[in-house]
């Protein structure tokens, strides 16, 4: 089923509709509901369960079982908060809690499964869509990967939705560059093979993920190319689904890498600060860059020429988005199987941070177009960052 049941904790932020309910049948109904417009809901087993996100919540479905419990937890009033349950009864049910509660409505199902169904709809219909971010290398071993991983791990750690694609079929593996090749979930191949639109909680329920970063890598397998159709179903996925959507290129761009460039909001080359690297990455810059006109430099030390980070962006014809200073722990750490930035501190961190502070910016005035002129539609059209997450929701091959 697409739609998700989680177990709440408490790095995870209340960003999706929260249903409290230890009913099993209706649990099953509500969440068919959801997966058939795509639209993930948390689960609360009771509601001392739900306190932590209940205020939060842009929607909030109590089950007629838990309707009294909810009364005797002293949960705060709010907007918002749907009373649903089981009636098969000609006529409204009589469900007395219902003035307690202060609930907007009241659904009986299966009868009111339309009602419910434009309700959570609402929800995403005014979202606005994820961003998507390319990054792409000057040359071989330019930190591409690293650089995009940072970028996803610190979105994560922030509370964003994130997907990290990995698109270079001929790299490490984004998932090693993680510590993720041991966890189960669906890898570039099967996606390849699949065919018709796959609706975004499936895509994230189905691929490696810990707290809100979702990866979409390669297997151990045969190389392949992606289908430019598979990359354009991942790109929607995301962009549907997620916050942010960071897309990490091979330097030989092919259809699928050429149709992520110009779906991309904004477009990294990561580019080493020494003499021929700057050679290569102009030739991948004259490449990419009709592409994507909002491609940068990032300019990685040392730089053992002493080329300063501005003159590498100025010779390649790009602005410069920041630069990089060397980072000696980072390698080992790599080795470990530590994700890049997972501390939230160093070089690598500064400037991811940085970068993401920009696109939030953007994310923000999106919101406030999409939102413009909705009064009166309250939490149904709340959508943002939250506290962030704790490092260890991203992972690492320590034990714990």
């Amino acid at each position: 089923m697409a739609a998700r049941t989680v177990q709440l904790g408490a790095s995870e932020p209340a960003r999706h509709p929260l249903l409290v309910t230890a009913d099993p049948d209706l649990l099953d109904d509500v969440l068919r509901v959801a997966a058939e417009i795509g639209v993930l809901i948390d689960v609360a087993p009771d509601p001392a369960a739900a306190r932590r996100w209940y205020g939060a919540a842009p929607l909030v479905l109590v089950g007629i079982d838990l309707a009294a419990a909810r009364g005797r937890a002293r949960l705060a009033h709010r907007p918002a908060v749907v009373l649903v349950g089981r009636y098969a009864e000609p006529g409204p049910p009589d469900w007395a809690a219902a003035d307690d509660l202060g609930v907007e409505h009241i659904v009986a199902l299966p009868a009111g499964e339309p009602w419910l169904s434009e309700r959570l709809r609402a929800l995403t219909s005014s979202a606005p869509p994820g961003h998507i971010v390319a990054v792409l290398g000057g040359r071989g071993g330019a930190g591409a990967s690293v650089f995009a991983a940072g970028l996803a791990v610190t979105a994560a750690r922030a509370g964003w939705r994130t997907l990290l694609i990995d698109a270079d079929p001929l790299g490490g593996g984004v998932d090693l560059v993680l510590g993720w090749e041991s966890l189960d979930g669906l890898r570039w191949p099967a996606l390849s093979e699949a065919s018709g639109r796959v609706n975004p909680p499936s895509l994230v329920e189905v691929q490696p993920k810990r707290g809100e970063l979702v990866v979409l890598s390669w297997d151990r397998g045969n190389v392949l190319t992606i289908p430019a159709e598979a990359m354009a179903t991942a790109l929607d996925a995301g962009r549907r689904g997620r916050d942010l959507v960071a897309v990490d290129l091979p330097r030989r761009l092919d259809d699928a890498s050429l149709l992520a460039l110009g779906e991309a909001d904004r477009g990294y080359l990561v580019v080493p600060a020494e003499l021929r690297a700057c050679a290569a990455a102009a030739r991948v810059a004259a490449v990419a860059g009709p592409h994507c006109p909002s491609l940068s430099a990032v300019v990685r030390g040392p730089a053992p020429g002493g080329l300063r980070a501005k003159e590498v962006a100025q010779a390649l014809g790009l602005p410069l988005a920041g630069a990089l200073r060397a980072e000696p722990r980072l390698a080992g750490a790599l080795e470990r199987g530590e994700p890049p930035a997972r501390e939230g501190r160093g070089p690598l961190a500064e400037l991811c941070q940085r970068l993401l502070d920009e696109l939030g910016t953007e994310l923000r005035r999106r919101h406030e177009r999409g939102t413009a002129g909705r009064a009166g539609t309250g939490p149904a059209r709340r959508r943002g960052t939250s506290d962030a997450a704790d490092h260890r929701s991203v992972g690492d091959r320590r034990p714990r």
